[in-house]
């Protein structure tokens, strides 16, 4: 009785796998493509920083200061703000390796130069509120890295008497390499 019951179950199992509505279910159903405007694709090409630039904007920014008698810290960052090439003078600072990072990381973030960006604040109330974003540090020093008229990356700098100071030895350095950006 046992047995015949199974046959019986596994029979109609087979019989009702066998029916167009149990196919029409286990059959995966067609999603609708996703469509997106004709204007933006869905894989997107980006210019980058390499390692040897990155490294060679942070040695430059290093001597550039080091000429002028000021002892820093210099920090290139990609265009999501992740640190590429950190470079710290013999004599510097402790508290300038985490200055140059937020520095670069705020040039990044809104593809300004960090002095101009402390200067709007001190004239708008509203954009003072920046202060309080983790990692974003508004004293000059941090200067976008350009290529082809896109942002791809910022350099910081911490160190010198003066965040105007640490300004112009990123710019310096990017001066320098001008070259190699394209």
């Amino acid at each position: 009785m046992h047995r015949t019951r199974t046959l019986a179950a596994t029979g109609l199992i087979g019989v009702l796998l066998a029916t167009p509505f149990a196919q029409a279910q286990t059959a995966p159903a067609a999603m609708p493509a996703a469509t997106a405007p004709a204007a933006a694709p869905m894989v997107r090409v980006e210019r980058n920083l390499s390692l040897a630039l990155a490294s060679q904007i942070a040695a430059e920014s290093v001597a550039a200061c080091a000429a002028n008698g000021y002892g820093v810290s210099a920090t290139v960052v990609d265009r999501a703000g992740t640190v590429r090439a950190v470079q710290r003078a013999d004599g510097a600072g402790p508290h300038t390796l985490a200055s140059s990072e937020r520095k670069a990381w705020t040039a990044a973030s809104w593809k300004s130069p960090t002095q101009a960006l402390m200067e709007g604040a001190q004239k708008n109330p509203a954009a003072a509120n920046l202060v309080y974003l983790p990692g974003a540090l508004l004293l000059g020093g941090g200067v976008p890295i350009r290529a082809a008229g896109e942002v791809i990356g910022a350099v910081g700098v911490g160190g010198a008497p003066g965040g105007h100071l640490d300004e112009q030895c990123a710019n310096a350095a990017l001066e320098k390499v001008k070259g190699l950006l394209g």
